[in-house]
């Protein structure tokens, strides 16, 4: 049994970010693992924060390589150093992740980013900001073959937008033709409220449905309706009877999400029916 097409490079491995917070010694090793696993079709990148870059050198034995996907919260004027740091090291670098600074406007930022001349097999996602810039934003990375990121949670309720606000920024990039991952926040596969912190955290299957309900045309509010969805076998119903047709196209633009653990989304498809259980046995799962 394999990893179903939905699910293949699903989830990018963001260990070492909050709430897991998994020291980068362990966060490679763990890394390693999971794609040397059963269920590596499901894993995408190890996600670090630029600075973590410089801790890299000694933690990849030899004859191994890691891919990464490097985020740059501050922006283009951090990718020179990151290039440079990876350039003797034993990674392919998979992606690189660079939010737009607060008060710079698109045609600035876009000037910056493409002034640093990133390698055409490395994927670019700008992290679309919440604000008025996000139409022009999404615009150009549609114009210049950038990638889109939304940011789905944190650690403040502020941070995690509804249902509407999503749905009009999922609505507005596939529109767009623009692919885009998602992160923070996405701690489960269905929609759900944190018992810890009462936050509503949006579900990553919801969005897969979500994303396919905009690629059939679907409104605003149909899509909002379909990331409110808190039925768990409702949702995994409407997963499992996507056809591979619908499958290929929602992921073409829904590439991945961010999460702190491999283990908890992988357990949560394999209760729901959705990945064999098989998959779980053996090859480093923890």
């Amino acid at each position: 049994m394999s990893i179903p097409d939905f699910a293949k490079g699903w989830c990018d491995d963001a260990a070492v970010f909050p709430p897991g917070r998994t020291p980068l010694p362990d966060a490679v090793a763990a890394h390693l693992r999971h794609t040397a696993s059963p269920y590596a079709e499901l894993v995408g990148p190890l996600v670090l924060a630029a600075p973590a870059v410089e801790e890299l050198p000694g933690l990849i034995e030899p004859g191994q390589q890691l891919d990464l996907s490097v985020t740059a919260p501050r922006g283009p004027a951090q990718l020179p150093a990151v290039l440079a740091a990876l350039e003797p090291l034993p990674v392919r670098l998979r992606a690189l992740e660079v939010a737009v600074p607060d008060g710079q406007g698109p045609a600035e930022f876009f000037a910056a980013l493409d002034a640093v001349g990133v390698d055409e097999d490395v994927a670019v996602f700008v992290e679309v900001p919440r604000d008025e810039r996000r139409a022009e934003v999404i615009g150009t990375c549609a114009s210049i073959h950038y990638r889109a990121k939304f940011r789905t949670g944190g650690a403040r309720a502020e941070q995690h937008p509804d249902e509407a606000e999503l749905a009009a920024a999922i609505r507005a990039v596939v529109e767009a033709g623009v692919p885009f991952k998602a992160t923070a926040g996405l701690h489960h596969a269905v929609r759900g409220t944190d018992p810890a912190t009462g936050f509503e955290q949006h579900g990553h299957l919801n969005l897969l449905l979500a994303t396919d309900a905009a690629v059939d045309f679907a409104e605003e509010p149909e899509i909002a309706a379909v990331l409110a969805e808190r039925d768990a076998r409702k949702v995994a119903e409407r997963v499992a009877d996507l056809d591979r047709v619908r499958v290929t196209a929602a992921r073409d633009r829904f590439l991945s999400f961010g999460t702190c653990s491999i283990a908890e989304p992988l357990a949560e498809l394999v209760d729901l029916g959705l990945v064999p259980a098989e998959v779980l046995s053996g090859g480093g799962h923890r």
